[in-house]
């Protein structure tokens, strides 16, 4: 007697090989049997006649820290397929975070994670001991996010650390690796990260040295300098001897498209024929969202918000850093790269600033400088702004998806009010409906390996993402070409539509496209 059977199927099993024609039986969460299963038995019969049968989809980049204790998180995830995220990216973990700098990190984490209120951040087993307590529509992992960490010892002041912050950072590494956290993140784009030298990044990360810990790396440049930063964490890999995960890979700027990605590309291709474990993600939007204070140089980030937001109040400091803005080509400015049309505000802190919302800084500066404006927009909100940015072409998408080193994550943001990107409610279907079935960059069977076998292989899970013997019975029924993401930029608060079932863990939480309301998710913890 099994607990499901999905009868008829076409089933993908997540290795990127052609589908078969096979029933499925799922007992106790686990997939219990593959084959002929019409004179079986089972509590429930899914007739999946026509339809895919394939693994849950893993989002292994995304920043949920703090939203999956939100009332009725879960949506977003299911309708389009989600049964596994991973939380902790770019640096941004919410644990742990120490009491001298919690204002400020929580300052700092706000437009990306959005509130958190009451989750308890002090150490990582506080943070993953309240999940495991809280009834979650999905699996869910965490990283150790090395932002927040050298932030809990140093705060965002500090340039060079000392000999006893390296010591205090090794320890929270060490304690939040041990805690259950699944890998560690960077975001050597964001302060304080962005202070490390090369030399001291590869000192702060000591702890990792020659082991199996995933380097999961938001890189310091993604437009001119872009190749010298993937030159840079590989030596950095090299040197520690661990895999590396290079985050939502991209070439920024109009300039770049199409003309770097084939570089990064051949550049990780080459560090893995020498041996080295290198893979890479990528998102399939040609928009970004992150903090508003990201299109600043890295030299106005020192002390994190509070201390721009100081700065931003200075006639002199404004004027440098307008003259930055308009002239600087040594970092990554986004002014330049794609101007201020393709820069949209999509969350604040301040009420009476929400009219800006949904429009570009060039719209909503009207009259007045858009530099000067985004600035102002900046100081008032405490530096609390979010933007969407467009930054990249579908075909520079496509082509980091077709490599043989790839998967497909969406990098959503959850800041508490604006717009979100429409990615935290369709980057998986997205995949499908734009990259298989519109401009056939992919076949189905390379976009659910993309989307379920590579991302849990990277982090060691697996008893996920496939259709197999004994593994996990997280599982889709669906038809492709009823697949469609109806979340816009306008509206992203619109569900996914074309799942037709969603289980999670054995347990079905979407039935016939509608949500039953199970929470079958777990928390996902490294190897202690």
């Amino acid at each position: 007697m099994f607990d499901i059977i999905i009868l008829n199927g076409s089933v993908l099993d997540g290795s990127g090989r052609d589908a078969e024609r096979l029933d499925l039986g799922v007992r106790d969460g686990k997939i219990a049997a593959l084959g002929d299963l019409r004179e079986a038995e089972a509590a429930k019969v899914v007739d999946a006649a026509g339809k895919i049968v394939c693994p849950g989809f893993l989002d292994l980049h995304r920043h949920a820290d703090g939203a999956l204790f939100r009332p009725g998180y879960g949506d977003c995830d299911l309708f389009q397929g989600i049964t596994t995220v991973g939380n902790g990216n770019c640096g941004l973990s919410l644990a742990p975070q120490a009491r001298p700098y919690r204002e400020a990190i929580a300052a700092y984490l706000k437009p990306v994670t959005g509130d958190f209120e009451g989750v308890p951040v002090d150490t990582m087993a506080d943070y993953l001991s309240a999940l495991k307590a809280w009834p979650l529509p999905v699996n869910a992992l965490m990283l150790a996010g090395g932002g927040t960490i050298r932030a809990s010892v140093a705060g965002f002041q500090k340039l060079r650390l000392e000999d006893q912050d390296f010591a205090a950072i090794h320890a929270r590494l060490e304690r939040s690796l041990a805690d259950g956290a699944a890998g560690v993140s960077l975001g050597l784009g964001y302060a304080p990260e962005c202070y490390y030298t090369t030399d001291e990044l590869i000192r702060a990360l000591e702890p990792i040295r020659n082991t199996d810990t995933v380097l999961s790396v938001h890189m310091r440049e993604e437009a001119m300098k872009l190749l010298p930063s993937i030159d840079e964490m590989i030596s950095v890999a090299k040197a520690l001897r661990v895999p590396l995960q290079i985050s939502h890979l991209k070439g920024t700027g109009r300039e770049n498209w199409g003309r770097l990605i084939p570089q990064a590309l051949d550049r990780i291709a080459k560090a893995r024929a020498e041996g080295l474990d290198v893979c890479c993600d990528v998102y399939a939007y040609t928009a970004g969202s992150t903090q508003l204070i990201h299109i600043l140089p890295p030299e106005f980030l020192q002390g994190g918000p509070a201390a721009i937001t100081e700065r931003l109040r200075d006639s002199a400091a404004r004027r440098r850093l307008l003259d930055r803005l308009e002239n600087g080509r040594d970092f990554d400015n986004y002014v330049y790269l794609v101007g201020w049309e393709n820069i949209f505000v999509s969350a604040v802190k301040r009420a009476e600033d929400g009219r800006y919302v949904g429009q570009s800084i060039a719209q909503a500066a009207g009259d007045k400088d858009p530099a000067v404006f985004a600035l102002d927009l900046l100081r008032d909100n405490d530096c609390e702004v979010t933007m969407i940015d467009f930054i990249t072409t579908e075909e520079d998408i496509a082509r980091i998806l077709q490599s043989p080193f790839a998967y497909s994550i969406s990098d959503a943001t959850f800041p508490t009010g604006g717009k979100l990107h429409p990615r935290v409610y369709g980057a998986f279907s997205q995949v499908i409906e734009t990259y298989v079935n519109k401009m056939h960059a992919l076949t189905l069977p390379e976009a659910v390996n993309r989307m379920t076998r590579r991302p849990a292989d990277r982090y060691g899970l697996k008893d996920k993402g496939r259709i197999a013997l004994g593994a996990d019975a997280d599982i889709l029924v669906f038809d492709p070409a009823r697949v469609h993401v109806a979340a816009t930029y306008d509206q992203p608060a619109q569900r996914a539509e074309g799942m037709d079932y969603v289980i999670v863990n054995g347990r079905i939480a979407l039935e016939n496209g509608r949500l039953t309301g199970v929470q079958a998710g777990n928390v996902l913890e490294g190897k202690k």
